[in-house]
């Protein structure tokens, strides 16, 4: 294949049909201990326009330093943002965590179990893995792309009021390619739940523009739909979850510190406990939909 041989619609598949392959046959979906042992089912893939608003809108909803894509290709090409004249695309993709991670993960109340954890740690190798892919993919047919999460210039910073954000919000890329939307828990509720990873890729190649059907950020969220469910401040062992959202630096104060010992007796450099993402009605679907 070549550069402009295929229409939009035509190299929506292709790049999809690519990334859904590369996670089944990829060793690094896999636990390195038990290669029979899945970590992520079939990824879900859509496609946002670069120039969508809302990646503006971020600046103020997020950060000032938050990324457009635009910025993204000119930092990673050394050029200037209006040097792309073409319009770009955004690839999002969902990794679903699989039924047997997840049901482990249900019966918990204070810690994660050990293939949580290292769902959590080995999924987003494979994570990276399937960005480097999907780039190589993209290039080798005669386009531009960009990892941003991979890049030098990706940067996570440390608010003393709200927490840790990040200059490229994988979740928040997610929203705009119409993937789902946020909850109460700060998670990322899709259509096939909250206990997943997520990625992304920003290319020249012009791909559709995928729907995006929620009619605010909290559309999937139960709890702003009709106030139904608490499930998630009930399921958090850090009280870091309450009817007014979910407290970061409580959070990653209980990661770090009540359960920080996981990180070695697992053999892990992150953790999340993801009690949030199990046992509750978002777990692996859209509760509102």
């Amino acid at each position: 294949m070549n550069k402009g041989t295929l229409s939009r619609e035509q190299a929506a598949l292709v790049i999809t049909k690519e990334i859904k392959e590369f996670a089944k046959v990829s060793p690094e979906n896999r636990l390195p201990y038990n290669k029979d042992y899945m970590i992520f089912d079939e990824p879900v893939v859509r496609f946002a326009s670069g120039d969508d608003p809302i990646f503006n809108d971020y600046k103020a909803i997020i950060a000032p330093t938050h990324l457009t894509p635009r910025e993204t290709m000119a930092k990673t090409f050394n050029r200037k943002p209006e040097e792309f004249t073409e319009r770009l695309s955004v690839i999002s993709w969902i990794l679903p965590i699989t039924e047997e991670t997840r049901k482990s993960n249900r019966a918990e109340t204070k810690i994660p179990t050990r293939v949580w954890a290292h769902t959590r740690w080995y999924g987003e190798f494979f994570n990276e893995a399937l960005r480097r892919h999907t780039v190589e993919y993209i290039t080798k047919m005669g386009y531009l792309a960009t990892a941003p999460s991979l890049q030098p210039f990706w940067a996570r910073y440390e608010d003393k009021r709200t927490g840790q954000y990040s200059n490229w919000s994988e979740r928040h890329i997610a929203f705009v390619a119409g993937q789902g939307t946020f909850s109460l828990s700060d998670g990322f509720i899709s259509d096939r739940g909250i206990a997943h990873r997520c990625g992304s890729v920003v290319t020249d190649m012009e791909l559709p523009v995928s729907e995006r059907k929620a009619t605010s950020p909290y559309s999937n969220c139960l709890f702003y739909a009709n106030g139904s469910c608490k499930a998630c401040i009930a399921r958090c062992p850090a009280g870091a979850i309450t009817e007014q959202g979910h407290d970061k630096i409580k959070c990653n104060a209980y990661q770090r510190g009540d359960i920080g010992y996981l990180l070695k007796e697992y053999g892990v450099g992150v953790q999340g406990c993801g009690l949030c993402q199990t046992k509750v009605p978002c777990e692996d679907k859209n509760p509102v939909k």
